[in-house]
């Protein structure tokens, strides 16, 4: 084990970087000491999958700061030192990252090894994590204090893309057999996930050897509230200190100093299914897409909270439209012609069954006969990736996955891609997906995206609808709270009341 001193000295300096990144209210301040006091907070979505850190529930962990991986990204999505404290490139697809003097929450060291091994099951995963989508690597141990990670082909993003939640570092004593993966006590952030009730709630203790320093609260007690209207009336009642995902509608009934609006890269888009039922024709693509009015949702549904869909990437991707392309070849559509479509979404986001319903209404306008289905997100996913459904509206951050541009694409448009709820199978996109993940230059990287996404829209199976700001509401009181656009942080080692 390194001196306690170098692990004083990097955390000191760390913790002003970390800090200054997503801040809101008095994150800066020094987080050593804690009063003892707990944090209650509500979150939008219940765990989907007991919170394995593979699939939608890693950005769960993420927030609430019981996972980090080797990099966090920073306010411009650049990659920062996390569990790594430094990297280098060696030759095109070899990469080592050197590790800073850290513990697990069951009380075991982060060594090299174990981080090869978390790694590995993460590229062993099945489905595999969205952040490897297309990506083959390897990692070993090396001396000490190194992680050597080999790419099949070059990954100029390697360091963002392991910022990726799903490629959190876990404990060996997370992993089981058959794939299964338990982040009790096997994270290395400042709070410990103890114990997981279900879907209703959760219960983390503070993880008092954090090598960013001591958190502020002693621990963190949460609740799943699918319903915005009542995780804005526990938030309003004083029975919770934060809540995410505040509705709209719901905005107003708050005093402005506890509304925290934050621009986000989340598009919230209509999603049609190009493999199976109706919308295998372009043409019907074409009508449905004509037929949207975004603006009606943007100061309708949003009620100005929300930018009209420009794209795949909206106004907090401040480079995108400078960049963007006019999407060309489009099929023309005349109508739906009568056309029985089942549209289908999901209730953890408040405004998005009511931007269903008035995209019910716009389609009907035009022809189609619309079937609506809601529920909540955790049992309707599953069906939504296996094509069940003719349209889905999804929400989307859309540099979740990797604060990469181009994994997004890949991912959701692809054919491989892990979350593609579009179903869509193109030669054409495949081949500009794939010439933008070879770009290692960060502005020609934007470039080859921009070209992608165009690419992408002509086949008119996403429509982009809205560009979401998100309003969270915060406890007069609660000080340190990390929003950013990514989506990935809420709750640290300075979060207190």
């Amino acid at each position: 084990m390194r001196e306690r001193g170098a692990r004083l000295t990097a955390v000191l300096l760390l913790i002003p970087v970390l800090a200054g990144c997503f801040a809101s209210g008095g994150a800066q301040d020094d987080p050593a000491g804690g009063d003892g006091f707990r944090l209650r907070v509500a979150l939008a979505f219940p765990p989907a999958e007991g919170l394995s850190p593979y699939g939608a529930d890693a950005t769960i962990l993420s927030r609430l700061g019981v996972t980090e991986g080797l990099t966090a990204l920073d306010a411009n999505g650049a990659a920062i030192p996390a569990l790594a404290a430094s990297w280098r490139r060696e030759g095109e697809r070899e990469w080592v990252f050197d590790l800073r003097d850290a513990t697990f929450q069951d009380g075991t060291d982060v060594t090299p090894a174990a981080v090869a091994a978390s790694l590995r099951h993460a590229v062993e995963a099945e489905p595999a994590p969205a952040a490897l989508s297309g990506v083959s690597l390897t990692a070993r141990a090396e001396g000490d204090t190194g992680v050597r990670i080999s790419t099949e082909q070059p990954d100029p993003i390697l360091p963002s893309r392991l910022a990726s939640p799903s490629l959190a570092v876990l404990a060996p004593g997370a992993y089981g057999d058959k794939g299964r993966v338990d982040p009790v006590r096997t994270g290395t952030g400042p709070f410990a996930l103890t114990q997981l009730s279900g879907s209703a709630s959760a219960t983390l203790d503070r993880h008092d050897d954090y090598w960013g320093g001591r958190a502020q609260a002693s621990g963190i007690d949460v609740r799943f509230i699918a319903d915005g209207t009542a995780r804005t009336a526990a938030l309003r009642t004083g029975e919770t200190d934060i809540a995410e995902a505040v509705p709209v509608a719901q905005a107003a009934s708050l005093d402005a100093d506890v509304r925290r609006e934050t621009a986000t890269a989340r598009t919230t888009s209509l999603l049609l299914n190009s493999r199976t039922g109706p919308f295998r024709n372009p043409a019907l693509r074409a009508a449905a897409r004509a037929a949207v009015d975004t603006s009606a949702l943007a100061d309708g549904v949003y009620e100005g909270h929300a930018d009209p869909g420009a794209g795949i990437y909206g106004p907090a991707v401040t480079w995108a439209e400078g960049k963007r392309r006019t999407p060309d070849q489009r099929v023309r559509g005349e109508g739906g012609d009568g056309t029985a479509i089942t549209l289908a979404t999901y209730d953890n986001r408040p405004e998005l069954p009511e931007v269903a319903q008035v995209l019910k209404q716009q389609l009907e306008e035009a022809g189609f006969d619309v079937t609506l289905e809601v529920r909540e997100y955790s049992r309707i996913e599953s069906d939504a990736l296996a094509g069940e459904f003719d349209a889905f509206v999804l929400a989307r951050n859309t540099l979740v996955d990797t604060g990469d541009p181009v994994a997004v694409l890949a991912s959701d448009f692809t054919c491989d891609g892990g979350y593609n709820l579009a179903l869509l199978c193109d030669e054409g996109v495949d081949r500009a997906v794939e010439r933008a993940e070879a770009v290692a230059d960060s502005g020609e990287r934007q470039e080859a995206a921009m070209v992608a996404e165009a690419r992408i829209l002509a086949t008119d199976t996403v429509v982009p609808l809205v560009h979401q700001r998100i309003i969270t509401g915060v406890g007069g009181s609660v000080r340190g709270v990390l929003l950013d656009p990514y989506e990935r942080t809420l709750v640290g080692a300075g979060t207190r009341r």
